[in-house]
């Protein structure tokens, strides 16, 4: 009998890749099939996603996918980044690239909203975490700079539901992205349309809020001829990626959940699993987010700059002369002094500067703290800062939930970095488990199987996933320099900049 296989599109803001998973003997593995590159385009001073030619990769993984496994192909589902989104006008007519939630064009934005709409009124019809590049300030930036394009639309799709429209024809958003738009009214599960008409956002563009794991459809027949798969099933998984990820954390435990867990990669999305969403005044005090997860569940977390520092500063490194790959800059880290300069990841220097490690150098200047001055010591500011600021977050989501953390999961390209672990084990004085890498891929892959019938229960889907890939755990250690470091970062934050 042959072995089944689910085709995962993992779209991320730095490469995509379309993955085989199979799923037998109670165990999932996965091939990658074609890797390409991703990333913001230069648009006449703007910053677009140029989907095309996304498109044009995603059509030749699938046709490598065809010829490789032909008929044993169940489906494909599609998974990205959340907020980001594409307008169709008449006759489905595409309205221009879409913008990269890094376009400028939302500088400044929330102020201009939140003189229009008590941040508290937004916050109790969306419960999300105020981010100037959350769908909803990037249409009121459109509504300000560019009201006849949206008056032109018609369809408002996110990345993910884009390319499942390409695929399908469907015309529809999978609840997970849907609760990253903060347009979405988390106490009903429905458009929140009458924030949405305050702000003179057009509520008709937006489409039908669909479950995890709904089929959407068959391929369309001219993409099954191209690429030889026939008319297989488009499954929409948790299209967005840090849905996809935690419903892969590869955890036994049952009940009210014990744990918190890090998406960790450009960005580290930190969080706990909670039945419902949390909307509480304290909640929109500590800026937190409520995204939604698979089968009822909500995503408490807090969206933390993550390896982005680390990454800018690398790509700084190489303009300079001095190619470094991360293991040797995890090395340097390893080796530079403990505690020198901390920072906060998410301060609004770090968001898109020309030049990483001159940002850096500025904010420790700013704040009274000797700048960094080595490779090393730039890496090693940003990856223990890091760690204090999960510590920061980890006390708010206690706080929250009343529930006390036993142990931390890392899931993602994040665990590879075993030195941001080790830290976080540290500042957390918590245990945490590490893998799997490749979380979003199989989150993908498990719900598009348990929608075939292969897999059960979302406890089903993180039990394959115990049982399928090798975890690495990290023990706390030197925690009394760690808590005298957080009392350090935590009065740092209070700083006004000079």
């Amino acid at each position: 009998m042959s072995t089944p296989c689910y085709l995962a599109v993992d779209l991320g803001a730095a490469s995509g890749r379309v993955i085989a998973g199979h799923v037998e003997n109670g165990q999932v593995t996965l091939e990658e099939l074609h890797r390409f590159p991703n990333g913001a385009v230069n648009v006449a001073g703007t910053l677009r996603w140029d989907v095309l030619a996304l498109w044009n990769e995603i059509q030749h993984g699938l046709t490598i996918a065809a010829e490789k496994f032909g008929k044993n192909i169940v489906s494909v589902g599609v998974d990205t980044w959340g907020v980001d989104y594409v307008l169709l006008g008449q006759g489905d007519e595409l309205l221009g690239l879409p913008y990269h939630y890094r376009d400028a064009r939302t500088d400044n934005i929330m102020d201009v909203a939140l003189s229009h709409v008590p941040r508290q009124k937004i916050f109790e019809q969306t419960g999300l975490q105020f981010l100037p590049f959350n769908t909803l300030f990037q249409l009121v930036a459109m509504r300000h700079a560019q009201p006849r394009i949206l008056d032109a639309a018609e369809r408002l799709l996110l990345m993910p539901d884009f390319f499942h429209w390409l695929l399908s024809g469907s015309q529809v958003i999978e609840f997970t992205n849907a609760t990253t738009t903060q347009c979405l009214d988390p106490n009903t599960g429905t458009w929140a349309d009458d924030l949405l008409r305050k702000f003179e956002i057009p509520t008709n563009i937006f489409p039908e809020i669909v479950p995890t794991g709904t089929k959407l459809g068959t391929l369309r027949g001219e993409v099954a001829h191209k690429t030889g798969l026939g008319r297989i099933n488009v499954v929409a998984p948790a299209t967005h990626d840090t849905g996809a990820a935690i419903a892969a954390i590869p955890t036994q435990h049952t009940g009210q959940p014990n744990w918190a867990y890090i998406s960790s990669g450009t960005w580290s999305l930190m969080g706990v699993e909670v039945p419902e969403a949390i909307v509480s005044h304290r909640a929109l005090e500590l800026n937190v987010t409520n995204e939604g997860g698979i089968d009822g569940t909500y995503r408490l977390l807090k969206n933390i700059a993550g390896l982005w520092l680390v990454q800018e500063s690398r790509r700084a490194f190489a303009q300079q002369g001095k190619s470094l790959d991360y293991e040797q800059l995890q090395n340097l880290a390893r080796d530079a002094q403990p505690f020198r300069s901390l920072l906060d990841p998410d301060d609004s220097a770090f968001l898109a500067p020309d030049d990483m490690p001159t940002a850096i150098a500025a904010y420790c200047s700013g704040t009274g703290q000797p700048e960094p001055e080595t490779e090393g010591q730039i890496v090693r500011c940003a990856l223990e800062s890091l760690a204090l600021k999960y510590r920061m977050v980890l006390g708010w989501l206690e706080e929250l939930t009343g529930v006390t953390t036993e142990v931390i999961h890392i899931v993602g390209g994040g665990t590879q970095n075993a030195l941001l672990c080790q830290f976080a084990a540290n500042a957390c004085r918590r245990p945490v488990v590490a893998g799997p890498v490749e979380a979003t891929a199989l989150g993908n892959v498990l719900i598009q199987a348990r929608t075939d019938g292969a897999v059960g229960s979302l406890s089903d889907i993180r039990k394959v996933v115990a049982r399928s890939v090798e975890l690495k755990h990290y023990q706390p250690d030197n925690v009394d320099a760690w808590d005298e470091a957080y009392r350090r970062y935590h009065d740092l934050l209070a700083i006004p900049r000079r």
